[in-house]
């Protein structure tokens, strides 16, 4: 089931793109203001218990509320409703406490021990205790959809007593990492009602703990859901809070803006570069940008075509500008530093890709292409109606020309894009897939296990690459992480020296910029990339 995520957020980047391109011109959505001014212009004094946020996000908010299977958009309501054990904190590159507030491993890493937090409640009006966090991530391992594979090192779960909770895995892994898991790591009451759980949850009702709650939701609706505060909040309401958050679904970036600008919003997700400036020297906003955790990936044909022959992938990896397309791309992204993004265990900050078109052309003519020798078509494909993506392809492009290089790029649906790269049929599959990739929690062991170890059949592996020696490293990845951090970052960092630089199976061109807009009056707000897209409306202020 892991493919869910995928398949739903990078069809969602697809759409994301094509509402930054669209929203040039043309009557666009939600300019009548239908929905009621739920929050004050920027500068208005608002009274601390009336605050009300209001995100705008760009698609439909809610596509599964059951908090086991949850995979998707949602993420940006469900971390306010519900919580997990742990939190990652991209500062410390550490998980922090949350519904645990402290806990321990063996010295084997197979044997994990959380103090859990008393005092909280349910929404339902029930206690934590460790009996129904057991409950809670038993269910969740059973039911294994979305993420629910993030437990597969979970052997047994015994609640000691009321606040200790007791994990015996089946091998070694960094389970404080693994329960701040963005998806599937919610703890909920699995005893919200006596009937179906699935069928409740998908009235949209929760049983969270977090400090937000389930008040309206109206799919289809623009203003599609609202939470309010839950009272018995453990964290408390004492100063100033917002009571309510309200998602208020804009697909249109210029809508959005001119809803911020107006104080009918209160955040936005994501602006194209030129609004992201414009916001920036705008009276009563204020702006973000966070590298993310979403790195965009070329994965190279290892295993048929032109591409078998190593020295064409390496001459490929030269031939990009690495640093004229991320200036392209005018601050929303990063030069990459190698597969893993900065904040996660395993980041090479050594790592830094330049083109050398001198180095390509060697490369080329030593594999009989390139200037003067045969002339070389490859095919590519990546994201229908993504931009970025389209703006590399373009520049590749033109590039590749000049090394007597034809690209053959054709942007498809991500269903047909999948679809064709994992064809049983070589003949059919890409020399070039491009595709974005984040992690479930905050490790990169994700990148690695999905896209570089051996898979058969393919399923994300789709550079094809088969290498025993790279799947033996790739296995000891979790043990080293729950036992030997320092023995985890040296093996990072030598993996992606063979993927990258030896077998030259991907080239990673760039991290994404996360570039928020929101209201001056909303004191505290941190970009975590571990959580995309959420707001943690709890941690702010309101202010006059």
């Amino acid at each position: 089931m892991r493919w869910h995520k995928r398949l739903l957020l990078l069809t969602a980047a697809g759409i994301l793109a094509v509402s930054a391109s669209a929203c040039a011109g043309g009557q666009v959505r939600g300019s009548q203001g239908t929905a009621p001014n739920t929050t004050a212009p920027p500068g208005t004094a608002q009274p601390a218990g009336d605050a009300t946020f209001v995100y705008a996000p760009h698609l439909e908010v809610v596509t599964e509320w059951d908090p086991a299977s949850s995979y998707s958009n949602e993420i940006i309501a469900m971390q306010n409703i519900y919580e997990s054990l742990t939190r990652y904190n991209p500062q410390t590159q550490k998980p922090e406490p949350r519904l645990a507030t402290s806990w321990e491993s063996s010295d084997d890493g197979k044997k994990w021990t959380f103090t859990l937090r008393s005092g909280v409640k349910f929404h339902t009006g029930n206690t934590l205790d460790a009996e129904a966090a057991k409950a809670a991530i038993e269910r969740t391992k059973k039911i294994n959809e979305g993420a629910g594979y993030i437990w597969d090192a979970v052997d047994k779960i015994e609640a000691k007593d009321p606040t200790t909770l007791v994990f015996e895995l089946k091998y070694a892994a960094p389970l404080d990492l693994i329960a701040s898991s963005g998806y599937a790591a919610y703890i909920y009451d699995v005893k919200a009602t006596d009937g179906d759980l699935k069928k409740w949850f998908a009235e949209g009702k929760d049983a969270g703990t977090g400090p937000y709650t389930i008040d309206t939701w109206e799919k289809g609706k623009e203003v599609e859901l609202t939470l309010k505060a839950f009272d018995e909040y453990w964290g408390g309401w004492e100063g100033p809070h917002y009571k309510k958050i309200a998602y208020r679904v804009t697909p249109e970036l210029t809508t959005a803006w001119q809803l911020l600008q107006r104080g009918e919003v209160s955040f936005v997700q994501r602006l194209n570069p030129q609004l992201f400036e414009q916001a920036g020297s705008t009276q009563g906003v204020k702006t973000s940008q966070t590298p993310s955790f979403q790195n965009l990936l070329l994965l190279f044909n290892t295993a048929d075509g032109p591409l078998k022959d190593v020295r064409v992938r390496q001459a490929l990896q030269k031939a990009i500008d690495y640093d004229g397309l991320v200036a392209a791309l005018k601050g929303s992204a990063v030069k990459a530093n190698g597969l893993v993004p900065q904040g996660l265990l395993g980041h090479d900050p050594q790592r830094q890709p330049a083109q050398d078109l001198a180095g390509a052309t060697e490369l080329l003519k030593q594999a009989g292409y390139g200037p003067g020798g045969k002339e070389l078509t490859l095919k590519l494909t990546y994201a229908q109606g993504d931009d970025d993506q389209k703006l590399l392809v373009t520049l590749l492009t033109s590039t590749l020309k000049s090394l007597n290089v034809t690209l053959d790029a054709k942007p498809l649906a991500w269903e047909t894009q999948w679809d064709q790269g994992k064809s049983k049929d070589a003949a059919k599959r890409q020399d070039v897939f491009v595709m974005y990739w984040w992690p479930d929690y905050a490790d990169p062991f994700s990148w690695f296990v999905n896209i570089f170890r051996s898979a058969d059949p393919v399923s994300f592996n789709l550079s094809y690459l088969e290498d025993k020696d790279i799947d033996k490293a790739i296995d000891a990845l979790p043990e080293l992480t729950a036992t030997d951090r320092d023995g985890a970052q040296r093996s990072y960092q030598d993996l992606q020296r063979r993927i990258i630089d030896e077998q030259a199976a991907a080239a990673v061109p760039y991290v994404q910029n996360y570039q928020r807009a929101f209201s001056a009056n909303a004191d505290g707000y941190v970009d975590n990339p571990a959580y995309p897209n959420v707001v943690f409306v709890h941690d702010l202020k309101p202010t006059a």
